[in-house]
């Protein structure tokens, strides 16, 4: 079979790529577009590692082929800050110390920040629910979701 051509856009910019028939979108994305933030955990869509945006949705993008990308905005872990500026998602985690080898924070990042493009005032069981396809290995899920509500409570502009 022959690698199809696909047009897309990537974190802002239009881009396009060649994909085998059955190749990932998590795949295309490190090999072909050499974004290699989004990690592969599983390959079976249960860690969360290698999520992405998807038209404002929230995608495992080692389930979705690279050729199913045609047309669609992605937004990955590189298109989440805003030049030098990390974005308050960013930020938080780095602030609250939620993380810790970092394998899974580039997934858990890109889902909160999905989280809060949606639904910016989320109770913290909303958020715990929310992040529930996202593992951590390393640590316990209390500093990632202290940094979670912190950074919904500043883009909402509440101060404490």
């Amino acid at each position: 079979m022959s690698k199809q051509h696909v047009t897309t856009t990537i974190n802002g910019e239009p881009a396009e790529f060649l994909a085998e028939p059955f190749m990932s979108l998590l795949d295309a994305l490190r090999d072909e577009m050499h974004l290699t933030g989004s990690k592969e955990g599983c390959g079976s869509g249960d860690c969360g590692a290698c999520s992405i945006i998807v038209d404002g949705r929230l995608v495992c993008s080692c389930l979705m082929l690279a050729v199913e990308a045609e047309g669609h905005e992605i937004i990955t872990i590189e298109g989440v800050a805003n030049g030098d500026e990390l974005h308050p998602v960013q930020r938080k985690f780095l602030e609250h110390a939620a993380l810790q080898c970092g394998y899974c924070t580039p997934g858990l990042i890109v889902a909160t920040k999905a989280l809060l493009d949606r639904h910016p005032n989320p109770t913290e069981t909303e958020a715990r629910y929310w992040l529930a396809g996202n593992l951590c290995r390393c640590t316990g899920y209390d500093k990632i979701i202290r940094a979670v509500m912190d950074a919904a409570a500043e883009m909402r502009g509440v101060t404490a």
